[in-house]
């Protein structure tokens, strides 16, 4: 196994779902394997101490491909053996490719999590990911959506070098009885259809999609809540979109919840759905959707958008299914129809269970990174 530098402005503490990706990434590599350099957040110091690795923060918030940046991530890779690069996030830092091979790097890879298909549409975004598909070893990408996207911004020669890496799913949290009763109890949900949606709460997670959609919901399903899980800037106007259409009494926001209690949240619903929609003439996509894949792990049958790479974590007709973002009639439709049919909808569940064990555990994502660092 190669020692593996990280080298990304996404880690934790920092809050995040690309954070998330690279630190389960570099947790799932062989002990002693991997040194990893970040930007300075507040809680580092404690966060660090905790990790199996060593972790070199940048002084400040934000690392930017400058001679600095290069100087430092040169001198980790002479202490500490390295002789692979793993970029984080290809742009911007995928620029100090060239500056690392030089000190030394065998081999250099660069991540991508689906924004950068918005990227590759825009004139100098494009040419910056085309030095950097140059520039290394491989690109990897989420999907098909991205790779095709992407294969467009880069040479021939880089596009024919890209591989796929996407998250996993830790399946022994996210599971049936994970403690979805509790929370229900604690929410005063009772018995309750419960639909839910957990992601941050702006415009192209689809979430106002489901609020338009909630009093055709509730005409067919009387007694259904609709369970809003997670914080974010769009907050404020659900919940006003949600008092104008007269649905707030059934629509539950729960605000932020902490990583650890997230399965248990899936745990309480009885359907998962995020409508998400391209925003913004495709700057603005759907990366994966790693909360179908962890709904499916916990058992739920999945309503999910047709934005991005969305589509590719779930089989429509056996997992759930597949709607525009734009449309609260087919996102009702297909919803009723789930609370309608307890047993389809468990049938749906346990087939996403089974697909999760097979193709999307964490211990096979990291089994392929290995692949990719190896060469």
């Amino acid at each position: 196994m190669p020692k593996v530098l990280i080298v990304t402005n996404d880690f934790p503490p920092r809050a995040g779902g690309i954070q998330s990706f690279v630190h389960a990434l570099a947790v799932r590599l062989p002990e002693g394997s991997v040194t990893v350099y970040a930007p300075a957040w507040e809680g580092a110091a404690a966060f660090d101490e905790a990790q199996p690795f060593p972790v070199e923060r940048h002084p400040t918030s934000l690392m930017l491909p400058v001679p600095s940046v290069a100087h430092r991530a040169a001198r980790l890779l002479g202490r500490d053996g390295c002789d692979t690069v793993l970029f984080g996030a290809a742009a911007p830092l995928g620029l100090l490719a060239p500056s690392l091979r030089r000190a030394g790097a065998r081999r250099l890879v660069a991540i991508t999590h689906g924004h950068e298909a918005g990227w590759a549409v825009l004139p100098g975004a494009r040419r910056l990911l085309r030095r950097i598909g140059d520039s290394v070893d491989t690109v990897t990408y989420l999907g098909e959506y991205t790779r095709v996207r992407l294969a467009r911004a880069l040479s021939p020669p880089a596009a024919a070098r890209m591989t796929r890496l996407a998250p996993g799913v830790d399946s022994e949290a996210f599971r049936p009885g994970a403690g979805g009763a509790a929370v229900r109890e604690r929410l005063g949900l009772g018995g309750r259809p419960v639909v839910i949606c957990v992601s941050r709460l702006v415009p192209r997670k689809g979430q106002d999609t489901l609020i338009r959609a909630w009093s055709q919901v509730r005409a067919a399903v009387p007694g259904a809540v609709l369970l809003l899980i997670g914080g974010g800037p769009y907050a404020d106007r659900l919940r006003r979109l949600a008092r104008a259409l007269g649905v707030a009494g059934s629509v539950v926001f729960t605000g932020p919840v902490p990583g650890p209690e997230l399965p248990a949240y899936y745990d309480a619903g009885d359907v998962f759905a995020m409508p998400c929609r391209t925003r913004r003439h495709g700057l603005d996509v759907e990366g994966l959707g790693i909360v179908y894949l962890e709904a499916s792990a916990t058992g739920l049958p999945v309503v999910g958008g047709d934005s991005g790479n969305a589509p590719d974590a779930i089989r429509p007709g056996e997992t759930g299914y597949v709607v525009s973002g734009r449309s609260p009639s087919e996102a009702a439709g297909r919803l009723v129809h789930l609370l309608n049919d307890p047993a389809g909808a468990r049938a749906m569940g346990e087939k996403g269970m089974a697909w999760v064990d097979q193709e999307w555990r964490w211990d096979l994502v990291a089994q392929r990174l290995e692949q990719i660092l190896a060469g």
